[in-house]
């Protein structure tokens, strides 16, 4: 019998999402939308949601980022807390775990609509987003961990990717909005799912990068010419993001960072993060991570030599200054 009314309770719980998600989605496909994190990333994201048609209500740090935002049309805010009134769902897109949690801390202090939904697209550890999911609970609203893939080209196209961690019902909510941001969105498992399937994803992209970045060296050293070798990867065994669409070689891919001095992009000390990220849930799993860990302390020196604004692919430019003692 009781297990009967749990599952019962559980069935209603979740038409209570959908139908929510289902009213705010009535209004012409038009939501209000809060956006919190307007960089590299997050401003290009908030800007496809305009064009999506959503009203926008944003903050950042950054005065001149929310300025941008402003003259799009979107609705600046001085308090996170104030912006959440006003959103049907409120997207995050932050540096690290303190930051996320600090935010939602003082985003939620005074309780939140009910029917408010969260999204946290920044990348952070798998057990930060469980606690925020039950932070944004136990004060009223519902929240889902959804990081991103595909990087700056990605957000500016609308063709990431979002790995989301949350319940079926609150996925297929959150999906209505993604997708504009998106062209691939998965349902991942539970809350913290999206964000372990991130650091996966990143930690392998670090080393990938590295081991491009040492093949283009060293068949450049050798003599080849670098496009014949990337044509010749590209359509072989070595084939992988890291050569295609974002080769580390000035003059290779027109659109990688690279041919722009390795500025914006997705900065070597994010990397960084993301693969220390990567290292503490290994621990905590007792995972065995010996390139991960390797990648992790190659990018912890290009951080240390300076390197930390500039896009990860410039590890090439790293190799290519060193030599073998």
């Amino acid at each position: 019998m009781a297990l009967r009314v749990i599952c019962l309770m559980s069935r209603l719980n979740a038409r209570a999402v959908t139908t929510a998600c289902r009213a705010m989605s009535s209004k012409a496909n038009s939501k209000n939308i809060g956006f919190i994190g307007l960089g590299n990333m997050g401003g290009p994201m908030a800007s496809n949601l305009m064009k999506g048609g959503h009203k926008l209500h944003v903050f950042d740090v950054s005065k001149e980022a929310a300025g941008k935002m402003k003259a799009q049309g979107a609705t600046v805010y001085d308090k996170t807390s104030d912006l959440a009134v006003k959103s049907d769902f409120v997207i995050t897109m932050l540096p690290n775990n303190d930051i996320v949690w600090k935010t939602y801390e003082e985003m939620t202090a005074n309780g939140v609509n009910e029917n408010t939904v969260f999204i946290d697209s920044s990348t952070i550890d798998p057990n930060v987003a469980q606690q925020v999911q039950k932070l944004v609970k136990a004060k009223g609203g519902r929240f889902v961990d959804a990081p991103v893939s595909g990087g700056v080209p990605g957000a500016v196209n609308a063709t990431l990717t979002f790995m989301v961690g949350g319940t079926e019902s609150e996925y297929e909510c959150v999906k209505t909005i993604l997708v504009d941001m998106g062209k691939r969105i998965t349902h991942c498992g539970s809350y913290g799912m999206g964000q372990a399937a991130k650091l996966c994803n990143n930690m392998l992209l670090g080393i990938s990068m590295i081991g491009v970045s040492e093949a283009m060296n060293l068949a450049i050293r050798l003599g080849l010419d670098p496009k014949i070798f990337s044509e010749i990867v590209n359509s072989s065994t070595g084939r992988c993001w890291s050569s295609e669409v974002y080769n580390p070689v000035p003059g290779v891919t027109p659109t990688a960072p690279a041919n722009k001095g390795y500025a914006g992009g997705f900065s070597t000390e994010l990397i960084t993060k993301d693969l220390g990220l990567a290292s503490g849930i290994a621990t905590s799993s007792n995972t065995p991570i010996p390139m991960g860990a390797m990648a992790h302390q190659i990018y912890r020196t290009l951080k240390s030599r300076g390197y930390g604004s500039k896009d990860f692919s410039v590890i090439y430019e790293f190799l290519k200054n060193e030599k073998n003692n």
